[in-house]
């Protein structure tokens, strides 16, 4: 037979085969088996026809994905591909053709739910569901906030709501060399902070053949393991780079009998491509979708008469994949077949995006800390705001040379706070996960892997300093405000689920923002522009203040807005009305499903907070239930890969009713890991293929 399948204790697939080639069939033909419904879902979000499902709700995001050409870049990058690395294009074929397979003998019960049937995949459609994946990733929206902002404050507003404090998207990780662990061998370790999604976003998957033997976390739906993997001699993870690699034009467009024209920095009218799509959406009439591509790139708001609520403006979006043709396909063979560092390294060099900063270590020593991804040259006004396209000088004139970075008394730390990718990025996550993670490292000479659960798990606050400096100085209070800020005062700082206190703490903040957001210079910048609503989130004033809170509660006389006495009658309103329980009946698990969950199973509550290295993230203000969070965690041992660990937030299952569907939740939950497990003489077979 040509592969084999096996599984562990936890359910997680275990393939075996003679070839590459065969081992991608069978890793798709799996993933199909175990994610059938999660792989539909995709396939439908990479295409722009979610809402012929799921409904209006789904709308937004479809006209996007059709506007800025999602599956057409996938087509494109898939045929450049095929001539340019015919390996991998084969490589990518067989996965497909095994996703074919599987699909085609699938039960998953939301098929009949829905009384959809499962679709068929095409070579190129998993580089469209890393592209759908990941085009958000870099937050281009965030130019529309600044843009949006600056119209109602001023130029200094843009560093004052800076994501920096605090950030608004974050992952974990960090690495610790031979020279401070208890075996002399490196240790990879840390958690992806992602939407936690049911099923989740990350698959736990052992890959064997003659040419690599890999376990890590793959992305359903793309053959291989991109980001997390461990090959036995090398080990490799990546946190997200915050670099800045997108950027938007605003276009004058007119109309013309033969189509539309854009005007160009020349001074020049040049013919746009332009044509119609039709979106089904279920339960309503189809819609019409415009899609118009410049010589920029393609329109994703607006048109020639401008946007919905009649402003005249247009916004192209330029992103590399559309530019070059090129999503790094070409390095996940490379990386499975890794053996050292420097194979690692090589093949990062082909990657593209999303832009990444990698770290990773072998048994002889080896380590790398870099930046991996492609970063254009252009000038600063493009990474910072939408450009006009009629001027010169808003050109991409080469790609920026990945930085490069060492260890720290043999430790390095990323927590998307600025660090070797500052020079491509704008803002950055604030420093206070990543100072946490390091202090604690620093707290002994020598580490284990078992020891790395406790980092995973921390939920120290450093962010709440600021709110917690203007509670002292506070006087004047009611008795119940007073007797609420001696507690608050003589609370640990950790984000604890059973914490009374940190309730208590979470009310207050959650107050202080919505007296901020009402306040007569902030509440203007409340109404949004009419952008689609899929880019609305970005432009939300609630939660941009609860990120920036840090930096609004100490900057010097913002606004004229008074924090002292904004915290006051935060601190008096949560007296007056307490919470009830403790944190973790408020900050539960939110994750999002395509369809809505029947199951009747309460969510549970969560420790940690959006600045705690658990990070699980609320919006202060808005609500304490958590939408992201640790979409998996791991522990790469580099003496012993047999005494790795890893974990995601639900199971390896995505069927509803398997009984590996939510078995990981326990010990994700508690901060624990289940063991990597290689050998195949400790697993069950479950299928000759």
């Amino acid at each position: 037979m040509s592969a084999e399948t096996y599984r562990d204790a936890w359910g997680i697939p275990h393939l075996r085969a003679a070839t590459a080639g065969e081992l991608a069939r069978a890793q798709g033909r799996v993933t199909a088996r175990d994610r059938a419904w999660q792989l539909e879902v995709e396939r439908h979000r990479a295409q722009g026809t979610s809402a012929s499902f799921l409904g209006p709700g789904a709308l937004s995001w479809d006209r996007l994905a059709r506007r800025a050409r999602l599956a057409d870049t996938a087509r494109r990058c898939f045929a450049a591909l095929e001539d340019k690395d015919p390996e991998t294009a084969a490589w990518v074929r067989e996965y497909t053709d095994g996703v074919n397979e599987g699909l085609a003998a699938c039960d998953a019960p939301e098929f009949a739910r829905t009384g959809l049937a499962p679709g068929r995949w095409e070579p190129w459609t998993p580089l469209a569901v890393w592209l759908a994946t990941h085009i958000l990733f870099a937050g281009f929206p965030a130019k529309l906030w600044r843009e949006h902002i600056t119209a109602h404050l001023g130029p200094d507003a843009v560093a004052l709501f800076a994501t920096d404090g605090p950030g608004t998207d974050g992952s974990n990780g960090w690495l610790v060399s031979g020279e401070r662990t208890v075996t002399g061998h490196a240790i990879v370790a840390g958690d992806p902070h992602r939407f936690i999604e049911e099923p989740g976003v990350y698959q736990q998957i052992h890959l064997s053949c003659p040419e690599f033997d890999v376990v890590g976390l793959a992305v359903p739906g793309v053959p291989g393991i991109a980001h997390f993997g461990h090959t036995g001699t090398v080990a490799w993870a990546i946190t997200n780079a915050m670099a800045d690699y997108q950027d938007l034009y605003r276009e004058r467009l007119r109309r013309t009998g033969a189509g539309v024209e854009a005007l160009g920095p020349d001074g020049t009218w040049h013919r746009a491509a332009r044509h119609t799509e039709t979106i089904h959406v279920a339960g309503e009439d189809s819609v019409e979708v415009e899609v118009i591509e410049t010589d920029r790139g393609p329109v994703i708001a607006g048109g020639p008469e401008g946007l919905d609520d009649g402003t005249p403006a247009a916004l192209s979006l330029r992103y590399p994949p559309r530019v070059t043709a090129d999503l790094g396909f070409g390095a996940l063979l490379p990386l499975l077949r890794a053996r050292r560092v420097a194979d690692v390294d090589r093949a990062l060099d082909a990657w593209a995006e999303p832009v990444n900063v990698v770290q990773a270590a072998d048994t002889e020593g080896g380590l790398l800390h870099r930046v991996a991804g492609r970063v254009p040259v252009r000038a600063t006004a493009n990474r910072l705001r939408p450009v006009p396209a009629w001027e010169p000088g808003h050109a991409w004139t080469g790609w920026h040379t990945p930085p490069r970075a060492g260890l720290t008394d043999g430790v390095a730390v990323m927590a998307n706070q600025r660090g070797p990718a500052t020079p491509l990025g704008v803002e950055f996550a604030p420093p206070h996960r990543a100072d946490r993670i390091a202090a604690l490292l620093a707290g002994k000479e020598r580490w284990s892997a078992a020891d790395m659960p406790a980092l995973h798990t921390d939920t120290h606050l450093a962010s709440a300093g600021p709110l917690l400096d203007l509670v002292t100085a506070l006087d004047g209070l009611s008795p119940g405000a007073a007797a609420l800020r001696d507690r608050l005062l003589a609370w640990d700082r950790h984000m604890d689920a059973d914490s009374a206190d940190a309730a208590a703490y979470a009310a207050v903040r959650g107050a202080v923002v919505r007296h901020l957001a009402a306040h007569p210079a902030l509440a203007p910048a409340a109404v949004p522009p009419a952008y689609p609503e899929v880019l609305q989130p970005w432009l939300a004033l609630v939660p941009r203040i609860a990120y920036a809170l840090e930096h609004l509660l100490r900057a010097e006389n913002p606004y004229g807005i008074d924090r002292a006495e904004a915290v006051r009658a935060a601190l008096e309103e949560v007296a007056a009305e307490p919470p009830a329980g403790t944190w973790g009946d408020t900050h539960r698990l939110a994750p999002w499903r395509a369809l809505p969950d029947t199951s009747g199973s309460p969510e549970p509550g969560l420790s940690g907070d959006h600045d705690c290295v658990l990070c699980t993230s609320a919006v202060p203000g808005l609500t304490d239930r958590a939408a992201r969070g640790p979409a998996a965690r791991y522990v790469w041992d580099l003496a012993d890969r047999r005494r790795s660990g890893w974990v995601v937030p639900h199971g390896a299952s995505g069927v509803p009713g398997s009984p590996h569907h939510r078995d990981q939740q326990p010990l994700w939950l508690g901060g624990e890991l289940a063991p990597v497990v290689t050998d195949f003489d400790r697993l069950t077979k479950e299928t000759d293929d």
